[in-house]
């Protein structure tokens, strides 16, 4: 979610909660249940922020679509969950207690625990191993990314530039950069940095870029959101490096919030092509583009991919 956005989403989050946002998701006759196949890139679960059954919390479910389950439950606003690389935490942020702060939860809703504790902390996106998360902060008057431990100690501040807003995307595979979207030449563009702060490379070069910006497993290829289409975000991929940018969806609509599956085959998104935001998958190439969820009202937006599904998940039989 761009940071413009946040706003609006709090304030559609305000409004939902005042009104009855329908069932749950469950089963629906027009909701396809792919088949699950270690390996075929629908593998795994997804975690997501939803406002279906009220204010914005955290769901997870499988990668096919099934098994929704809510994993917080707190009045609040609740943003932007990210798995951490074993698949058995999350890390968001919430106004839980009326600044927006990063917590971490297990991925079956216990053990909530405060990392930070400065108003105006958002989008925390976990280092490969585990042992960091980089996050942004206006706590110095401007969004910045700094980075933490991942018990929330050791916070340290990796970019200072004044009147600009960053934040971080992802973290590469191996650990020695950090992607973030950026304001710094103006408007919104995609850049990546050492995971110190330094060194900073421009990407792109079009206006309104960087929504969950993000490397391929395997390191080659990069992911991201833009509206270089003409106004409406869409989905778009291009090398490391910059060059060969490919758009994998086009439209009257919003795509948003692109992500990896582990494997790299999938990519799973939110878009507004039914009227409301749902959460779809597609294959790498932008083919197979596929709705998981049925809110039926609310909005649903895509964060995160882990490897292993729920406790209890089966594979389903295919269309």
């Amino acid at each position: 979610m761009q940071r413009s956005s946040i706003a609006l989403f709090a304030l559609g989050a305000v409004l939902a909660s005042c009104q009855d946002t329908g069932p749950r998701l469950g089963p629906a006759a027009d909701r396809p249940l792919l088949s699950e196949v270690p390996g075929d890139g629908l593998h795994g679960a997804i975690a997501f922020h939803s406002n279906r059954a009220g204010p914005f919390d955290i769901w997870v479910m499988n990668a096919d679509g099934s098994g929704a389950t809510q994993v917080t439950d707190n009045g609040g606003l609740t943003f932007g969950p990210r798995f951490s690389p074993d698949g058995t935490r999350i890390a968001f942020s919430t106004n839980r207690d009326g600044d927006f702060e990063i917590f971490v939860i297990n991925a079956d809703g216990t053990g909530l625990t405060q990392l930070t504790h400065t108003p105006q902390d958002f989008d925390p996106t976990w280092s490969p191993d585990g042992k960091r998360i980089a996050f942004d902060s206006n706590r110095d008057g401007d969004f910045h990314v700094f980075v933490m431990n991942a018990d929330g100690s050791g916070v340290t501040q990796l970019t200072r530039d004044v009147g600009v807003g960053d934040r971080p995307t992802a973290w590469s595979p191996d650990g020695r950069q950090i992607a973030i979207g950026s304001t710094r030449t103006g408007q919104s563009e995609i850049f990546v940095m050492n995971a110190d702060g330094t060194g900073v490379t421009q990407l792109t070069t079009n206006e309104g870029e960087g929504d969950e910006a993000g490397w391929s497993p395997d390191g080659r290829r990069f992911l991201f959101s833009s509206t270089r289409d003409g106004g409406q975000l869409h989905i778009f991929v291009m090398n490391v490096d910059g060059s060969g940018v490919t758009q994998l969806t086009a439209g009257n609509f919003t795509d948003d919030d692109p992500v990896w599956s582990p494997d790299g085959k999938k990519i799973a998104f939110q878009s507004t092509r039914d009227g409301h935001e749902e959460i779809y998958v597609m294959s790498a190439d932008g083919s197979g583009q596929t709705r998981l969820t049925l809110t039926l009202s609310g909005s649903a937006a895509v964060a995160t991919w882990r490897s292993r599904p729920l406790p209890g998940w089966r594979p389903q039989p295919s269309p």
